[in-house]
């Protein structure tokens, strides 16, 4: 028997995906409340003491009727460490945003096979949505306008 037909498939959780999705929504609202309305960007500091250690920017790149796209990503950030840069997709009917690109990718798949060229994990997607999620939550606790405000 091959090895690849011993490893058992891969299977989406929907229901896990469309939380994380719902979740950022509301996240999402909190931290950008006008991008309905084209309200263009937000920048978010996040310090430890006198030390900015990174700027979370949320732009709008495109705004429709019953969805807006943003663009997710950090400034500011440690030299050693890789920038994260998301496409998020918000769709305002549903109350959803989902990841629809990150780095490099532009349109991500639910699921991939592993292992593959571009080395994605077979929930790429599920992963890039609960790190979406856990930034946008680390932001909301313990993120500050980047200007004093007079």
């Amino acid at each position: 028997m091959d090895v690849t037909q011993l490893r058992e498939r891969f299977r989406v959780d929907l229901a896990g995906l469309q939380a994380a999705c719902e979740a950022n929504y509301a996240r999402l609202l909190r931290l950008l409340p006008d991008m309905r309305g084209g309200c263009g960007a937000r920048r978010v500091a996040l310090s430890q003491g006198e030390h900015l250690l990174g700027v979370l920017a949320l732009e709008v790149i495109e705004s429709c009727p019953y969805t807006t796209t943003l663009r997710v990503s950090q400034e500011h950030s440690l030299p050693w460490l890789p920038v994260p840069r998301l496409e998020v997709r918000v769709y305002h009917d549903a109350r959803m945003a989902e990841v629809v690109g990150a780095e490099n990718a532009r349109r991500l798949h639910i699921r991939y096979p592993y292992p593959n060229a571009a080395m994605h994990q077979p929930d790429e997607k599920t992963q890039l949505n609960l790190f979406l999620g856990e930034w946008l939550s680390h932001c909301l606790s313990c993120g500050h306008e980047l200007e004093p405000v007079i």
